[in-house]
């Protein structure tokens, strides 16, 4: 993965934590910048490092579920062209339109990975798709599941200081 790829997808994920933290930080009242930057800077690495396993997690996928024969080149990386539309995530900011807006993106963004899982793993192109869709689906349902678990810890750490 070359450089630019991956200021690509650094930015790709402050452009997701933005649109995650900032309404969530304008809801309160209190929030201090040190605590914002470090809950943006936080969400970059990991909305990045989630999009970076995206493409490998959909090959991996690709061949436990049909091992065989696979494509000469191994596993798929992003490249600037692919990871650049991943630059527009922050649609998740507007309320009403964000959900709706990023899944078309998130879709767009799969197919184009869709060509690379399939050649990588020599699969067809409908089988590579399924593979895409669930590595996407699973890599966003554990992060809402770690992110879930960190404010259920983090309500219970404030109660139990308030009492």
């Amino acid at each position: 993965m070359s450089a630019a790829v991956i200021v690509l997808l650094l930015f790709a994920g402050l452009s997701e934590a933005a649109g995650r933290v900032l309404p969530v930080v304008a809801g309160r009242s209190g929030a201090s910048r040190r605590a914002t930057i470090g809950l943006l800077t936080t969400g970059t690495l990991i909305d990045g490092a989630v999009f970076a396993l995206w493409p490998l997690s959909a090959w991996a996928l690709a061949g436990l579920v049909r091992p065989g024969p696979s494509g000469d080149e191994g596993a798929p990386v992003w490249t600037a062209e692919l990871a650049a539309p991943l630059l527009l995530a922050a649609v998740l900011a507007f309320p009403l339109l964000g959900p709706a807006l990023h899944g078309v993106l998130l879709i767009g963004v799969g197919a184009g990975l869709t060509g690379a899982v399939a050649t990588s793993a020599g699969t067809g192109s409908w089988f590579a798709a399924g593979c895409v869709a669930v590595a996407g689906i699973g890599l966003a349902g554990a992060v809402e599941a770690v992110r879930r678990l960190v404010i259920r810890l983090h309500a219970t750490r404030v109660r139990e200081a308030l009492t």
